[in-house]
């Protein structure tokens, strides 16, 4: 049994509207407010702050009158700010990610509630605090009752819930098929049987239609609702160009994994390529680095064997 998150698109009512903002709102200000106070007490008495420390610094904030607000919303969500903060020092002492950053109102928020702080009934979830159960688009059903959910809104709008499920993964029958990729920007790959697959260039298929989206905001007075409108039409925007490229990046993985036992890739630098700024744009639209992601854990779902060369 192996762990997987199914990720559904779901239309609040304006209740939960009112409800997810609050949550969005406090879990960022708990957030943020806990990273300065971590960042400050290194910097200036040489403290390493552990997470059970962070816990009672967040116990302590819930008690102080002018954040009683904070109690509004689910404590779960906001005790797994500080645990996803944990997550991303300990990823950075490890030289595996950059120091944590702040969260800001306008990117993509989220909140995630484990067992404690929703329910899940006859294939319905209700969150904590809200008594109507989430419209949720299922376009498949979940395997096993989720351990954790994770409600998100992006910078389009939309809003997700992502499920945390274990499920039984098949392995795939055994195959005499070995094969190399290698990726490029005029073709996305070029395996060793010879098969060029196009890049299809999603970014640059949007790109007039994005620079004229942007171009409309700076005609947009600051602090203006028709500002606000602009800039969610390049969210969409945006939106689409990546969701196109995960759609085709799943559909390309999948069909290798499922046709070779072995596949070999090559393991590159891309944040030292995206240094170049004539090809930096291009190999961003490529994503090879998602690419190789999702072989790794097809691979591991389906036993199969993926194996990475040195680039040397």
């Amino acid at each position: 049994m192996k762990q997987r998150a199914y990720k559904y698109r779901f239309y609040p009512t304006v209740e939960q509207v009112k409800l997810l903002a609050q949550t969005f709102g406090c879990v960022r200000f708990v957030y943020n407010h806990i990273l300065r106070w971590r960042t400050d007490e290194y910097y200036n008495n040489q403290n390493s702050i552990s997470y059970l420390q962070a816990s009672a610094k967040l116990t302590q904030i819930k008690k102080q009158v002018e954040f009683a607000w904070l109690n509004n919303v689910s404590s779960v969500a906001l005790q797994q700010a500080i645990r996803h903060q944990q997550s991303a020092f300990k990823n950075f002492f490890e030289k595996r990610a950059k120091y944590p950053t702040f969260k800001k109102k306008n990117a993509n928020q989220s909140a995630t509630f484990t067992q404690s702080a929703f329910k899940y009934q006859d294939g319905k979830i209700y969150l904590a605090k809200s008594k109507e159960p989430l419209n949720i688009h299922w376009s498949r059903n979940l395997p096993s009752s989720p351990s954790s959910i994770t409600i998100s809104k992006d910078s389009a709008g939309r809003y997700f819930v992502s499920c945390l499920c274990e499920f039984d993964n098949q392995i795939l029958p055994k195959l005499d098929a070995i094969i190399g990729l290698d990726v490029g920007i005029k073709h996305l790959i070029v395996t060793s049987n010879g098969d060029k697959i196009d890049n299809p260039r999603y970014f640059a298929k949007y790109e007039k239609k994005l620079a004229k989206a942007q171009r409309a905001i700076n005609r947009k007075q600051l602090g203006s609702a028709n500002r606000t409108k602009a800039k969610l039409k390049v969210a969409k925007i945006h939106a689409k160009i990546k969701d196109c490229r995960l759609d085709n990046l799943h559909k390309l993985s999948r069909k290798i994994i499922n046709e070779n036992q072995v596949i070999c890739v090559e393991t590159l630098r891309i944040k030292n390529l995206v240094k170049n700024p004539k090809l930096a744009k291009h190999i961003a639209d490529c994503s090879w680095g998602e690419f190789v992601r999702q072989l790794e854990y097809k691979a591991d779902w389906g036993g199969r064997t993926l194996v990475k060369i040195d680039q040397f």
